[in-house]
C-alpha cells in the first residue's frame, strides 16, 4: 500500500520544510510513501472563500483515483492518541486497499465536493494549526506510528 500525503501549497519556512523533509525520509523506510504538493491558487484576491475552495477541491480531485481510500485532515475529525493512530494505520495496511491519501487543505479548508469524496477525517487538536504546520505534526506522527507498530524506542509511554 502507498500511503500519499496530498497538501494545497509549499512551505515557505526552509527550517520547517527541512523537518518535513527528516520525517518524509524515515517514512521511507517503513512503508512506500509520496508527499504531493498542489501548487497554492493565483490571483485569489477577487475569489470569494467559498469560490477558493471551491477550486482547491477541483484540484484535490483530480489527484484522486475512485479506488483510493482519502482521509481528510479536519479539525472536525476524528482524534486519535500516537496508539490508537498506529492502530489504525495498522488496520488500513492490512485491508489491502492500494492507496490511502491524507489530504491538508488550503487555509480555508474543504470544499463540499471534497467532504463528500472523503472517507473519513482525522483532527490532529482541538487547537487550529496553520496547514503548513499540520504537515509537520501529521509526518512525525505518521513516523511515531510506524515505529509504535515495529516495537521500536521513539515513542516513550
Amino acid at each position: 500500500m502507498t500511503i500519499k500525503l496530498l497538501t494545497i501549497g509549499k512551505t515557505d519556512d526552509k527550517a520547517l520544510q527541512n523537518l518535513i523533509d527528516t520525517y518524509v525520509n524515515r517514512l521511507g523506510f517503513y512503508n512506500k510513501f509520496e508527499f504531493e504538493i498542489i501548487p497554492d491558487l493565483k490571483k485569489t484576491k477577487n475569489l470569494s472563500v467559498d469560490q477558493q475552495k471551491t477550486a482547491e477541491g477541483r484540484l484535490i480531485l483530480e489527484k484522486v483515483t475512485t479506488s483510493d481510500v482519502v482521509v481528510l485532515l479536519d479539525e472536525n475529525g476524528k482524534q486519535f492518541s500516537s496508539e490508537a493512530f498506529s492502530e489504525y494505520i495498522q488496520k488500513r495496511l492490512n485491508s489491502g486497499m492500494k492507496q490511502l491519501i491524507f489530504v491538508i487543505g488550503g487555509p480555508y479548508g474543504f470544499s463540499e465536493e471534497v467532504y463528500s469524496r472523503a472517507d473519513g477525517k482525522i483532527s490532529l487538536s482541538k487547537m487550529t494549526f496553520s496547514h503548513q504546520m499540520v504537515r509537520l505534526f501529521f509526518v512525525e506522527q505518521l513516523y511515531r506510528a510506524f515505529t509504535i507498530l515495529k516495537n521500536e524506542p521513539y515513542h516513550h509511554k
